[in-house]
């Protein structure tokens, strides 16, 4: 029984165990038709708990970091609130607030979250306490959009042929669009202006202070966001990187601005909080970043107190050659978790069935899998794997009713 509190205002079920915690059905619950018994022993990886630093997450079905276009300056609203807390009272082991804009021109749109502002720190803490209610781990993503910016949200495409910028009008910073190089995306993004010194100086600071924001919010757990064509990735890449300074040339000196973010991030960042970093793991084209340029990085990262590689690919080259398909990317976790001793892995894309999901990890081709698009599509995602794979989990005690069943039984 949960206990009554002063004000009634902040009352809440107690969840315990947590939603998503596979736990053995009591005889009755068999009887009822919930189980056919106890749980399998070892249990399956996917429902195995993970200890990172001083968290443990209940499984390893984790929320991708997904944009939503529903801010303005940044600010959250009730939809956020809403978005990401189906999910955590669903069972999902991890949640991933989407990329988040460390500076107002590091959005990605006009209508992305932000970070920017102290101010924004009271709407994501109402987020994260929600989640916490529920035995999730909050995680937020911290991005900036570099040469991508200033674009117009996703239910806008389309609207004007196959340009994406957004003016000035529409919210939009057409002139502080920013990049490695004055290279654009292609002819439907602006051109960036090559980032001076001082500017780059300015971002990492602005990563930094992301991060304590993001500290004070609660977030136990920060990703940076260097993948999919966005600012700190164009950096990685010689196709989007054509500097000849310390920031650029070499690998060293592609990898610097990432890596002095990772240090600077994990000096303000308790040490028993988990670092992630999510990466595009290849250009997939020819003359671009590779993932044994990915695996090299991973080795760096490692060292400079990063737990974790969230491994994505692509979105930083129109020329890219993407063999998208079932799983298409767990490869690069794979090479990651195997030739990166000590880093967890996280695959991600198309992982859309709870046999898949599971296979994933049994074939240890990663640690973690980070789904999107199908919790758009079933929030329930942690049960309805759980219940296809006959594993007993603990349903959230408001949605105990609608538990599903391996039998039908009016008892």
């Amino acid at each position: 029984m949960s206990p009554f509190v002063s004000d009634p205002r902040d009352f809440y079920q107690l969840q315990d165990p947590a939603p998503g915690t596979a736990i053995d059905p009591s005889p009755l619950e068999v009887k009822q038709g919930f189980a056919e018994g106890d749980n399998p022993s070892p249990l399956p990886k996917i429902f195995q708990p993970l200890e990172i630093r001083d968290y443990t997450a209940k499984n390893r079905i984790w929320v991708s970091p997904m944009c939503m276009y529903s801010a303005q300056d940044g600010f959250t609203t009730d939809f956020h609130l809403t978005h990401y807390s189906q999910f955590a009272m669903r069972g999902a082991g991890l949640v991933m607030v989407e990329a988040t804009g460390v500076q107002p021109e590091g959005r990605i749109t006009p209508n992305c979250l932000g970070i920017y502002k102290d101010e924004h720190v009271s709407g994501l803490r109402r987020i994260v306490s929600h989640m916490h209610k529920y035995g999730t781990i909050a995680g937020i993503q911290l991005a900036h959009s570099g040469r991508k910016g200033s674009t117009i949200p996703l239910q806008q495409y389309g609207t004007r042929g196959e340009s994406l910028k957004s003016s000035v009008e529409e919210g939009g910073w057409p002139e502080d669009v920013y990049g490695p190089s004055a290279i654009a995306y292609d002819d439907n993004h602006y051109a960036p202006k090559a980032m001076t010194l001082e500017q780059i100086s300015k971002t990492k600071r602005a990563f930094i202070d992301a991060a304590v924001r993001a500290d004070q919010a609660g977030f136990d757990v920060v990703e940076i966001h260097s993948a999919h064509g966005y600012l700190l990735f164009e950096f990685l890449s010689p196709l989007s990187n054509k500097r000849t300074d310390e920031y650029g040339g070499s690998f060293e000196n592609r990898t610097r601005l990432l890596l002095e973010v990772a240090r600077g991030i994990r000096q303000v960042w308790s040490h028993n909080k988990p670092l992630f970093v999510r990466i595009s793991s290849t250009d997939w084209v020819d003359g671009g970043w590779t993932i044994e340029d990915t695996v090299k990085l991973g080795k760096i990262l490692l060292i400079a107190g990063v737990d974790l590689i969230d491994c994505s690919s692509a979105g930083n080259d129109p020329r890219q050659n993407i063999p998208a398909g079932p799983g298409f990317q767990v490869q690069f976790a794979e090479r990651v978790r195997n030739e990166v001793p000590g880093m967890l892995s996280g695959a991600v894309g198309l992982i859309t069935t709870s046999v898949q999901a599971r296979d994933v990890l049994e074939e240890e081709k990663a640690d973690v899998l980070f789904i999107g698009r199908e919790f758009l599509r079933n929030p329930s995602f942690v049960y309805q794997t759980a219940h296809e794979l006959h594993i007993n989990v603990k349903w959230n005690n408001q949605y105990e009713r609608g538990r599903l069943k391996t039998k039908y039984s009016f008892i």
